[in-house]
């Protein structure tokens, strides 16, 4: 009986630690899959770092004193484990590089390392000359993506995914101005781009959107200062950016006042070094399908889509400094839209690429910048739905995926901050034309911008 009964609790153990696993994995790492990964891990680095090539032979004299004693000779030597410690998603390794050794060796052998240790992924970062961190994913953080509520937000700082390492991918405009979002349909663009404006509408920014659909950007009107949704009005739109972001210009330098007793501090080239009492909303410009803005049908639309993409890339040079910002979304970017799109997308600093039909609209995205993300972008499946590569133009790049965010929860946020929507005169004639809140729905005053 007392054998059955032992059975019995180690069969319900098993069974649960096997839905632990399944329902919760991150709950499971950390009780169960962390600790014994950590054991593995430091167990078998040097053998495995010695199978998969990442030993380099003893010294010459370590060698000569093995002969002259007439002892073995020395085995090869690893990279030295500094430290290992264990996270919320995997661990984290930090290693020094022996004599001969570079960081293309260990990124190179970043896949060998991983089957050889079980698990899911594994990623290398170059901290300082010598030194890597290894990364390594115990599961994949990318099958349920939830930003946590503790995640760090700041002004223009928002999370708005998951990494396939774990950490949280932000969207940081003082940093990357400009972003270009590409995404075949039904690829998660629209829930990344619902994201990010939901993410936004609590923040004091001003939000602009131009939807020539009419359907993504429209149900979060609320929470929008001006909204154009047919490409005439999404003209005079963009000109009044302009002329906004030449006013913000004028602001700055009436501001400087440089002489030689004004302190360093003080000197300043955009709105961010302003006093607080006259610095101006930053705005953020959501171009949601940039093909229905800028391919036309007959001559007459010639003049029209010159004036958006002259906008557009006035905006794209000048406009970080006067705090307005592009986020460009659409299935393709190319030269198929007309002259100027090149120079537009020169411009745009981030690029998040969503599963696409075809490798030239990928290339359109990173070609110019890290083609060695192009792979990546090409192996997303239709299944993986919000699944992206976010690079820069640095050249680094990374898998995320965008949490699934309802139209519905972004719709309810964006009415509860839509207290929080600035007036900006120069987009007045372009604000929302909106039904009245229903009974009971209460919201603040909306904000002035400062002029």
């Amino acid at each position: 009986m007392a054998v059955v009964t032992v059975l019995v609790l180690t069969g319900a153990g098993v069974a649960g630690v096997l839905i632990l696993r399944r329902v919760r994995p991150n709950l499971y790492w950390m009780l169960v899959g962390g600790p014994v990964a950590r054991v593995r891990v430091g167990w078998s680095y040097g053998s495995v770092m010695d199978a998969c090539g990442l030993a380099v032979p003893p010294s010459r004299a370590r060698i000569a004193v093995a002969k002259a004693l007439r002892r073995e000779m020395p085995a090869n030597r690893p990279p030295k484990l500094l430290r290992l410690r264990t996270t919320r998603t995997g661990l984290v390794a930090r290693i020094r590089l022996q004599a001969g050794q570079d960081a293309f060796d260990v990124a190179s052998a970043a896949d060998r390392l991983r089957h050889s240790w079980h698990l899911h992924q594994v990623t290398v970062k170059e901290l300082r000359s010598g030194i890597l961190e290894l990364t390594m994913t115990g599961y994949d953080v990318l099958a349920r993506v939830r930003v946590p509520a503790r995640a760090k937000r700041s002004a223009l700082r928002v999370p708005v995914a998951m990494r396939e390492d774990g950490t949280l991918h932000y969207r940081d405009f003082r940093k990357v101005p400009h972003c270009l979002t590409v995404g075949a349909t039904e690829s998660g663009k629209s829930v990344y781009q619902r994201g990010l404006v939901k993410e936004l509408a609590s923040q004091p920014v001003a939000l602009v959107g131009i939807d020539c659909k009419g359907v993504e950007l429209a149900p979060l009107a609320r929470r929008f200062t001006a909204m154009a949704d047919n490409p005439d009005t999404a003209a005079d739109l963009l000109d009044a950016l302009v002329t906004e972001m030449t006013d913000r210009f004028q602001v700055i330098r009436a501001a400087q006042r440089v002489s030689a007793d004004t302190p360093d501090a003080e000197i300043t080239s955009d709105i961010w070094g302003l006093p607080e009492a006259i610095r101006p909303v930053p705005i953020v410009v959501v171009v949601d399908e940039v093909a229905e803005l800028l391919l036309i049908s007959s001559a007459a639309q010639k003049k029209r889509r010159e004036r958006i993409i002259t906008s557009l890339i006035r905006l794209g040079q000048l406009a970080r400094a006067a705090g307005i910002y592009l986020e460009i979304c659409g299935q393709r970017f190319g030269s198929e839209l007309g002259d100027g799109v090149t120079a537009l997308r020169a411009q745009l600093t981030g690029r998040v690429c969503h599963r696409v039909n075809d490798e030239a609209s990928a290339k359109m995205a990173f070609g110019d910048i890290s083609p060695e993300a192009l792979s990546s972008v090409l192996a997303i499946v239709p299944d993986q739905p919000g699944v992206a590569v976010a690079a820069d133009t640095s050249g680094g790049w990374s898998r995320i995926r965008t949490p699934n965010t309802t139209l519905r929860d972004a719709v309810s946020v964006c009415t509860e901050h839509a207290g929080l929507t600035p007036l900006v005169p120069a987009l007045a004639n372009f604000r929302p034309h909106l039904a009245p809140l229903a009974p009971g729905a209460t919201v603040t005053k909306p904000v002035p911008a400062t002029a």
